[in-house]
């Protein structure tokens, strides 16, 4: 299962889950502005980095940003 890691302002964030959706790509999604524990998920994940948005596969980052772009989660 992929897991989509982004906030509901990032347009690329948007961008990724739409793509995953045409591609019928099963995923979950985490809102890391509003889910304390998915933002530690995914800042252990990527090594503190705050871009959105992640995509991971089976405990592995697989894509960060969408399209070479991404988005601060502007979260301390």
């Amino acid at each position: 299962m992929l897991e989509l890691y982004g906030t509901a302002a990032c347009p690329y964030t948007a961008q990724l889950r739409d793509d995953l959706q045409w591609r019928h790509e099963h995923f979950i999604e985490y809102d890391v502005e509003n889910d304390p524990d998915a933002l530690d998920r995914m800042l252990d994940l990527c090594d503190g980095d705050h871009t959105v948005p992640v995509l991971v596969e089976e405990g592995r980052v697989i894509q960060v940003g969408y399209e070479g772009r991404g988005r601060y989660a502007g979260i301390n």
